[in-house]
């Protein structure tokens, strides 16, 4: 056993192991990613300072926000941010958000800030909320997508913010899963995907949001929202005097995206191995339909899994079924998305049929991700 920075760490054979303050052990699985536990409301900083020192020198970390774990690594360092996009299996043109734990790094990464954003951060900041602006000349161009824009947020996490102020430069955040798997809401998603590709995770629990932070381009009049997520179209109506959707936000089918200005826009994310089919329209019309496409499919000897609320939940008696939670419960709908999909998936079944929610507050985040994890395979009832 060795004791780094007041941490102790035990190698084996085949494992890497962090033995926290009350004995709890935690291993990998293999031998190189390290799992650290934090506490997520106690800034253990010999924990995070291990983390930041990866962090400066070029490496990975996995870290909570309280949206989703976060894939860390220097904002400025171009070879760093590389690794990213080779870890996940991230398409190259897909941008990154960049993540600062004080509201003056914004000005230093981004040019010509509008009145408008130094509201909204002065009110959102710190939380689910990311900001499209003009990107300055120190941002490398890997970390935009090669766009002359820069995505920039705040999150509403204490380890998060403490890896972020003590690795001293801002960091790349993108969601630590493979590119195109539903997002990961605790460590153990991280591991699934990434085990072995990166450095160091941060395991500080479940996340709070459980969907990715809204992105709003602030580079257009009105401002337009590029993903919607943790911060509603409600509350940012409530703010601006005009804020648009973006026309991906809601498609009913896939729509041609050339250039993305933020994560989440082009490519088919969140998505389960099974396929997955998305039933619109209302409750009780989505019930018939979802037991309608489970019997169809069962008499072909598919396996299949039902995403379904409380309120339906009953309705189903065969198959893999999962509740969200209730429909009056949008927050606790949108915490257990992503977990409810990996739980199903892990159960091997053949097709995942999800009933689909109104596209409101949250539950616009939610039918969005459900529209994108689908691949545009939506049912109407």
């Amino acid at each position: 056993m060795k004791k780094t920075g007041g941490v102790n760490l035990t190698e084996g054979k085949r494992y890497h192991y962090i033995i926290n303050e009350s004995g709890d052990l935690k291993d990998t699985e293999n031998k190189k990613t390290i799992v650290v536990k934090v506490d997520k409301e106690r800034v253990e900083l010999d924990k995070i300072r291990l983390a930041a020192d990866i962090i400066k020198g070029g490496g990975l970390v996995a870290f909570p926000t309280e949206t989703v774990y976060g894939l860390g690594a220097d904002a400025l360092n171009a070879e760093a941010v590389m690794k990213t996009f080779k870890a996940k299996m991230r398409p190259p043109d897909n941008p990154l958000i960049v993540h600062v734990a004080a509201k003056e790094e914004v000005y230093r990464l981004a040019m010509n800030v509008p009145n408008e954003a130094d509201k909204l951060m002065n009110k959102f900041w710190p939380g689910p909320l990311t900001l499209v602006l003009k990107a300055s000349e120190i941002v490398p161009k890997v970390t935009t997508a090669g766009l002359d824009t820069v995505a920039i947020r705040m999150p509403n996490h204490k380890v998060a913010l403490s890896l972020v102020r003590e690795s001293e430069t801002p960091i790349v955040g993108p969601s630590a899963n493979l590119a195109g798997k539903p997002s990961p809401t605790i460590a153990e998603h991280v591991l699934q995907d990434l085990a072995g590709k990166i450095d160091m995770i941060l395991d500080a629990g479940s996340t709070e949001v459980g969907v990715e932070s809204t992105v709003l381009d602030m580079t257009v009049h009105p401002p337009q929202i590029l993903r919607p997520g943790g911060t509603t179209y409600e509350k940012l109506k409530g703010t601006l005097d005009q804020v648009e959707l973006h026309p991906t936000v809601l498609p009913e089918r896939e729509a041609p995206v050339t250039y993305p200005r933020s994560p989440g826009m082009k490519y088919r994310h969140y998505a389960p191995n099974a396929k997955l089919i998305l039933v619109e329209g209302e409750p009780n019309a989505i019930k018939k339909k979802v037991r309608e496409l489970a019997n169809l499919y069962m008499k072909d000897g598919k396996r299949v899994g039902i995403m379904t609320t409380d309120e339906n939940k009953s309705a189903y008696n065969a198959g893999v079924i999962r509740s969200l939670g209730s429909r009056r419960e949008l927050t606790i709908i949108a915490r257990n998305l992503f977990r409810i999909l990996r739980e199903i998936d892990e159960e091997k079944v053949d097709v995942i049929i999800a009933e689909g929610i109104p596209p409101k507050g949250l539950g616009l985040a939610v039918i969005n991700r459900l529209k994108k994890a689908s691949g545009f395979n939506i049912v109407k009832a």
